[in-house]
């Protein structure tokens, strides 16, 4: 079909809408991808059997409630990342820590404490101990008082709470509020990657584009405070093999930190700790809140659906 025949069928569907009903902003972007779509039918010569294939895919993608894999996977994710950086540098918010994905798996709730934390509900037995601390700083290097760091991390199965009924809730999840220095502090494990589930409709998008569909170990934050520009953002554990190989494609320099180890005599003699630890070190630099800039508090589903 000639791209006039096209058009004349997009005008033919869009000549129903009733003027006055609905929303004009959804109308202008169903309008605009349903035209897209259209011109890549015709352009790459889609065959009605690839279209009901991917009708099917779609309903099992929902109702495997993958969509929010699907989004990391494709790099819608990271895409949007890059947008809001590209938006908030033409107002002159530059520097601090960099954002990356949420991704999927957090969910609202999780214990409060102040200055420090345990994430460990439930022990997680054969895990390497880890404590990381730090500040929350805003960009001119002065500490936050009061600011709320959340954090959540899968366990040594790649799996996490609440999603996975058989952990108690809210393990590996927890606020802590920053003391009058801005400082935080918790102690967890550290974490492995993980990788899509198996056979389902985000692993079978990327084998069939050639992709696999695998995460480096990595640790997610939140990090708020009244008059800041919330972060979203999170560190990947030194020496993964996947930290630049992401199937979500978060990583992002300065979001790598360095591991430092301690035996066990070593703990003992300098933090009078019992048994070897992980230690990362690690300073979070927020921005103040800027008038006329896009909301970085993005209002999304979060928890199972």
């Amino acid at each position: 079909m000639e791209r006039k025949q096209i058009d004349a069928v997009i005008e033919k569907i869009k000549s129903t809408e009733k003027p006055g009903q609905g929303s004009d902003r959804i109308k202008e972007i169903v309008n605009r991808l349903t035209t897209d779509l259209f011109y890549a039918i015709e352009d790459l010569d889609i065959q009605p059997e690839e279209i009901w294939k991917a009708v099917d895919w779609l309903t099992i993608t929902g109702k495997n409630n993958e969509w929010g894999l699907v989004a990391a996977g494709i790099g819608l994710e990271h895409f949007l990342d890059l947008r809001m950086d590209e938006a908030e540098a033409k107002a002159g918010i530059t520097g601090g820590t960099p954002r990356t994905i949420e991704g999927p798996l957090y969910v609202p709730g999780a214990p409060e404490s102040v200055g420090y934390a345990e994430l460990e509900t439930e022990p997680e037995t054969g895990a390497e101990r880890l404590y990381m601390q730090g500040r929350v700083l805003d960009d001119q290097g002065k500490p936050v008082p009061n600011a709320k760091v959340e954090v959540w991390h899968c366990n040594l199965k790649g799996m996490y709470s609440i999603f996975d009924s058989s952990q108690p809730p809210f393990n590996l999840r927890r606020a802590i509020i920053t003391d009058a220095e801005g400082k935080y502090q918790f102690k967890s494990f550290l974490p492995v990657g993980y990788s899509c589930p198996p056979g389902g409709a985000t692993d079978t998008l990327l084998k069939a584009i050639g992709r696999h569909g695998s995460r480096p170990a990595h640790i997610h934050f939140f990090v708020t405070a009244d008059n800041y520009r919330k972060l979203t953002t999170q560190i990947n554990i030194e020496g993964d093999p996947l930290i630049w190989d992401d199937f979500a494609f978060a990583t992002r320099e300065d979001l790598v930190p360095h591991i430092t180890r301690y035996s066990a005599a070593e703990a003992k003699e300098k933090f009078n700790r019992d048994e070897p630890f992980a230690s990362i070190d690690f300073d979070f630099v927020i921005h103040s809140e800027t008038e006329g800039v896009f909301s970085t508090e993005i209002e999304r589903t979060h928890g199972p659906v």
